[in-house]
């Protein structure tokens, strides 16, 4: 009895100190780290009572354990661990959550999800620009988001250290380096998907406001952290006109978007058309492999014979594997190879570099010589003078 009680305090502990956590695995395991370090029950036994196996409870332990390295982590555990030595143990603090109010019972945090989100969106954004990085000194109340600048630091925001330990506590931000005096931190990858997330939700309804209520339904903020939001024109009929598209569905997208080493975009604009249009020339062809049941065969009609009409096997546009076949010719083997693959069926840089046997981080040389080649045979550079700077630049 009293070691289930103990078990109900340190759990009630923990929700009280990591308010901000919801998901009820990680509030059990930080429930079980205090049990066992606070008030001595065994890992078999806190195993027992949730019903699975001590190696479990053992490296949840080790982890918190290590996390406990971080000075922010660190104090939200020190809250939790003075809430139960206020109370007088675990068992006491539990018996008292048991008579005090519901809401007093539920959280006692001082800061609500509003106020740490607001916060959260300028000190992110911040520590989302090149170099810059949050450094906290031990026992100070403030503090500050740094960028290097060439006469020092320059300092970019500040913050409440009870807001930076929220931001921790929901992995935002992850500790880069400390010594005995100072801290430093940066934004994690979970951090830079939430803000990206926000700032998703926050145009929408920016846009939603401006528009006029429509049926369509708009794309979940989770999908579209994801994506890579960009404009193309479209032909319809005797007009062209400009839709969104997700430019990061293909790999010439993502390269699209990268830099060289002298910081001038990897590919030139006439590069990424001659890909789309290689890539649209592709799929006009109906080359590719079917992956559903093909009903041309069954609705193409036959002569006295019970022969079927059909021109071809792939049955496409004759002018689009015309203008595909010339393409492949102009680029010649090896060349044409990684053009394919990239453009057309979509597979990725790594992928198509194991599968050819080259060496790592060649892809993106190779395919970029294909499509400097290609853009050639489309007329859309200026010739041999134009493909040569681009090699240059590749390499």
């Amino acid at each position: 009895m009293q070691t289930e009680l103990a078990i109900r305090g340190c759990t009630q502990a923990a929700r009280q100190a990591l308010g901000h956590i919801t998901d009820p695995r990680r509030l059990n395991e930080a429930g079980d780290y205090l049990a066992h370090t606070v008030a001595g029950i065994p890992m078999r036994d806190l195993a027992r009572r949730r019903g699975v196996h001590p190696s479990t409870v053992l490296r949840a332990v080790r982890r918190l354990e290590a996390r406990r390295d971080d000075p922010l982590h660190d104090a939200l555990f020190a809250d939790a661990e003075a809430l139960l030595a206020a109370s007088g143990g675990p068992e006491a603090f539990a018996l008292e959550m048991e008579t005090a109010l519901p809401d007093l019972r539920s959280n006692d945090r001082s800061l609500d999800d509003r106020t740490v989100e607001k916060e959260a969106r300028r000190i992110l954004r911040r520590l989302s620009e090149p170099r810059a990085f949050l450094a906290m000194a031990r026992g100070a109340d403030t503090a500050c988001v740094f960028r290097p600048g060439d006469e020092g630091p320059v300092t970019l925001a500040k913050v409440a250290v009870k807001l930076a330990r929220d931001f921790a506590g929901r992995d935002w931000i992850i500790c880069a380096a400390r010594s005995q005096a100072m801290a430093k931190y940066e934004i994690s990858d979970a951090g830079r998907a939430w803000l990206k997330r926000v700032l998703l939700g926050d145009g929408d309804a920016r846009r939603r406001a401006a528009e006029t209520p429509g049926l369509a339904e708009a794309p979940s903020v989770f999908s579209r952290q994801h994506q890579l939001e960009g404009e193309r024109s479209v032909s319809e009929g005797t007009t062209t006109v400009r839709v969104k598209v997700n430019i990061g569905e293909t790999p010439l997208g993502w390269l699209s978007r990268r830099k060289g080493s002298d910081g001038k975009a990897f590919l030139s604009p006439e590069e990424v058309v001659a890909g789309e249009r290689l890539r649209e020339d592709f799929e006009q062809a109906q080359i590719g492999p079917k992956v559903g049941q093909d009903w041309a065969r069954f609705l193409a009609p036959v002569d006295e014979s019970g022969i079927s009409q059909l021109r071809t096997p792939c049955d496409g546009p004759s002018g689009a594997r015309d203008r595909l076949a010339g393409a492949m010719k102009a680029l010649g083997p090896g060349l044409n190879d990684v053009a394919l693959r990239a453009c057309c069926f979509l597979e990725g840089l790594e992928a198509t570099e194991r599968r050819m046997g080259w060496s790592a981080r060649s892809g993106k040389v190779v395919l970029k010589i294909a499509l400097t080649r290609l853009a050639e045979h489309y007329g859309l550079t200026a010739g041999r003078r134009g493909r040569d700077g681009a090699m240059r630049r590749a390499g």
